[in-house]
């Protein structure tokens, strides 16, 4: 079986699948993904680059539709030679959204196309909104409806779809939902395990171990999104508490989700500005090897995970497979794998008194959550490991590129 996948940034959600399926002999894989990609993978590549950017005088909402049309077209054009060559997919897997796979059907209409869905835009009672005080106005509803366009053309053409989670999968429009099943990526628990005797090395040259009282974040950038001004006002609070408590965060200065800010960084500096913070125990580590991660979550004595209602992020699985005993948001993202009490903690997403309440009960009284850390990662383990999501994932390859499944 010829695969070919699409994805601006591979492997991204592929990571997992592509090498799993290496270790069969069935698969002839390939990759067309934005030439300026720079992450590592060891299949024959074709790249693509749009030849302009989208034109500022055209419609605003239409902005991210001619950016999606432009990419498109430069996959399509790239992926030309492959077709003239006799090589034409089996199936193809794309990472719907950026509008890669928008023209893919009609360059190569025997191939079986797989997309996948991470995230579908609403005007109301979604991610954008609950940050807002007021409801968006005309214009934004116009903006953030015209941002499903190369969504809904990726969904009309599809064999079939999926979805990483229930709650990803209920923003798309409900006469796709049969069409898209759910199933995550999958989580590595044999890497992602816990060990007490791990350790992170400071930049100052001190360390830190399950001995000492660590509180973690990790986000792609320091924003809104993700409740990073939530966070740093808890722990401003709590350091005034907890005179031995380490603070460290992984991610970027700056916003991955949401409105930019006008420097274009994070919110790092606001923070430092506005609270009182002890900075010789509040350590930013930047972004750091998937290795560094796993370290810190296995000595994490507490991990705070925000998020709007929004995609919800691989680094909570990877915590929780640790065994590190989550703070999260009681957001609807959150609410499918965290249950109060029973495998971590939620707390309101715009109360940061509670947060800082939270975290010192877990912090004084660790023993107390043993049990949910063990649940933590039961949880993923059983629901969401790699030894059986990956089968999965290939059977449902199989079962679209053979038609026993899509259109």
């Amino acid at each position: 079986m010829k695969i070919l996948f699409i994805h601006n940034n591979f492997p991204g959600q592929y990571r997992r699948i592509y090498q799993y399926l290496g270790q069969f002999p069935d698969y002839e894989m390939a990759v067309a993904t934005l030439a300026t990609n720079k992450q590592d993978f060891d299949l024959p590549s074709v790249r693509y680059r749009p030849h302009r950017e989208p034109r500022n005088n055209i419609h605003p909402s239409l902005v991210s539709t001619e950016a999606a049309v432009l990419m498109g077209q430069a996959a399509y054009k790239a992926l030309l030679k492959v077709r003239d060559s006799g090589k034409a997919p089996d199936i193809i897997l794309s990472h719907s959204g950026w509008g890669a796979s928008l023209f893919l059907k009609d360059l190569f209409p025997d191939a079986k196309l797989l997309n996948y869905y991470e995230w579908y835009y609403h005007c109301h009672g979604s991610d954008g909104e609950f940050l807002r005080d007021e409801p968006y106005g005309p214009d934004d509803e116009i903006r953030l409806r015209m941002k499903n366009t190369p969504i809904l053309q990726d969904l009309s053409i599809m064999d079939w779809g999926q979805s990483p989670t229930a709650f990803q999968h209920s923003q798309l429009p409900a006469i796709f939902h049969d069409k898209v099943t759910v199933l995550h990526d999958g989580v590595d628990t044999a890497y992602y395990c816990p060990d007490s005797t791990a350790r992170i090395d400071l930049p100052d040259g001190r360390s830190l171990t399950v001995d000492d009282e660590v509180v973690t974040y990790v986000a792609r950038g320091m924003e809104d999104y993700r409740g990073f001004p939530q966070f740093m006002e808890a722990i401003a609070a709590l350091q005034k508490r907890r005179p031995h408590m380490h603070t460290v965060l992984l991610g970027a200065d700056r916003v991955a989700y949401g409105a930019r800010q006008p420097d274009g960084k994070g919110l790092k500096n606001w923070a430092l500005k506005t609270f009182e913070f002890d900075t010789n125990r509040l350590h930013f580590l930047g972004v750091q090897p998937f290795g560094t991660f796993r370290n810190l979550m296995q000595v994490s004595s507490a991990h705070v995970y925000l998020t709007v209602p929004f995609v919800l992020s691989w680094s909570l699985m990877e915590a929780m497979s640790c065994g590190a005993l989550i703070v999260g948001s009681d957001t609807a993202p959150v609410r499918e794998v965290i249950k109060d009490g029973e495998n971590g903690a939620l707390v309101p997403f715009f109360e940061p008194e509670v947060l800082a309440d939270r975290l010192d009960r877990v912090l004084q009284r660790p023993d107390d959550f043993l049990e949910q850390r063990k649940q933590a990662r039961h949880t993923i383990v059983t629901q969401y490991g790699v030894e059986d999501i990956l089968p999965r994932q290939r059977t449902l390859i199989e079962d679209v590129a053979s038609g026993r499944l899509g259109v």
